[in-house]
């Protein structure tokens, strides 16, 4: 089962702040952040810190771009790919609590 949702993160987003002067660029844990958004819309209900059995940053995210997140059922876990266009930004796997 496949689920893909989108979003955008605005140049004024407080992540931005800091991160870094002159050429900011989305943190990482805000990008776990919109995957573990996602799986919590696609399964209708709000899920709790969840394992993280994976994680790979493939590329800096800037202001202002539209970020696709594709969500992929693989059993206990659900494997996470985020695209700004055709290109993958980051991708990995969430454990979850069956409950």
């Amino acid at each position: 089962m496949i689920h893909e949702s989108s979003v955008s993160i605005p140049a004024d987003h407080p992540s931005f702040a800091g991160h870094f002067p002159g050429r900011p660029i989305l943190p990482g844990v805000v990008l776990l952040s919109l995957a573990t958004r996602a799986l919590g819309d696609t399964l209708g209900r709000r899920v709790p810190p969840c394992g993280i059995a994976s994680a790979k940053f493939l590329r800096p995210v800037s202001p202002d771009t539209e970020l696709r997140v594709r969500l992929t059922e693989a059993g206990a876990s659900w494997r996470f790919d985020i695209f700004a266009g055709d290109e993958c930004v980051a991708t990995g796997s969430l454990r979850v609590d069956p409950a």
